[in-house]
């Protein structure tokens, strides 16, 4: 808050020498009612990190430019927040094959020019920080763009869309509302036309997409948030089912920190295991996750998703049942 209220003063001191009112410590201290001091170290700390080419003027006993073209940066931002951007920047690029990261740094070009006595370097940043995405599908920067316009501005949204469950296309026109970005993944959620009902549509499987001159009349976001954040995953919008695993001594150090969904429970058992309970309204996912930790987890409830479970290591086990031990 001191920075800001800092700047309104150099923004005073600029606009007084820009009206020829050669303004000086005493001006400063007087309008602002601050002592001579603090009003001294603005006009030095004015010069010095915003490289103001200011000058005394002796007969005028006041400040002027030497440089009349001068301007004071436009966007005062602290040393914290030019760190979160340049960082924003450096983990965004590895993603989507660096699909928002060149607008972020072009950005970065003007907000390090606009604030040059940050003391960030570019190369430190690209040297201690980064990010790996894996598993996800590549987005077409067009198609990307062209979802965000059309999400912003209210307009209706065609395209092409392809399912992989049965390996079809279908066109889609669509009202989109919000993009999600889900574990590396753009997804769209847009209340679509076709099936009359909300959808959640990958932007990786949208081809020949284009906006329509139409515009629509967003709908209420209680209408849609449930397909955010109503159970664990990114399949939403069923009713939900409490699913509950258990995690053996080994693995339960893990789980522990974990966070699976904000309304997730935890039970230590006397034995070091680990009972972790969330809320899912499709077992796609969940069965996904629960592979991943082979024997090392359970599955305690709901039955319905036991059952499933069993099934897959049976169908495992006949993929697996040929192989020689010795190969």
């Amino acid at each position: 808050m001191g920075d800001f209220i800092a700047f309104e003063r150099f923004l005073w001191f600029d606009n007084q020498i820009r009206q020829n009112r050669f303004p000086n410590a005493v001006k400063l201290s007087t309008h602002f009612e601050v002592c001579h001091k603090t009003a001294q170290r603005d006009i030095t700390r004015f010069k010095d990190r915003y490289h103001a080419p200011i000058e005394y003027n002796y007969s005028e006993r006041g400040y002027y430019y030497l440089d009349p073209d001068y301007k004071l940066p436009s966007l005062y931002v602290t040393q914290d927040e030019i760190l979160a951007v340049l960082i924003a920047q450096k983990l965004l690029s590895s993603s989507q094959d660096g699909l928002i990261s060149p607008g972020i740094a072009r950005f970065n070009k003007c907000l390090l020019a606009d604030a040059s006595g940050s003391g960030f370097h570019t190369d430190y940043i690209e040297e201690s920080f980064s990010a790996d995405w894996n598993g996800h599908a590549l987005v077409d920067p067009q198609i990307f763009h062209e979802a965000v316009l059309a999400t912003i501005n209210n307009r209706l949204l065609s395209f092409s869309y392809w399912s992989p469950g049965n390996n079809e296309q279908s066109r889609r026109v669509v009202e989109p509302h919000h993009l999600q970005y889900y574990m590396a993944n753009w997804i769209l959620i847009a209340w679509c036309h076709c099936r009359q009902d909300w959808r959640k549509f990958f932007l990786s499987r949208m081809t020949s997409v284009a906006i329509n001159n139409k515009s629509f009349e967003r709908k209420p976001y209680d209408t849609w948030q449930h397909l955010l954040d109503h159970a664990f995953g990114i399949f939403q919008g069923g009713a939900t089912v409490d699913v509950t695993l258990r995690f053996n001594p080994f693995r339960a150090q893990w789980i522990q920190e974990q966070s699976w969904h904000p309304t997730q429970k935890i039970t230590r058992l006397d034995d070091g295991s680990l009972d972790l309970t969330f809320p899912v309204s499709d077992f796609r996912e969940v069965k996904m996750k629960i592979l991943q930790f082979g024997a090392d987890v359970k599955v305690i409830q709901p039955a319905e998703l036991q059952d499933e479970i069993q099934e897959e290591i049976v169908r495992m086990t006949t993929v697996y049942g040929g192989i020689n031990p010795e190969y």
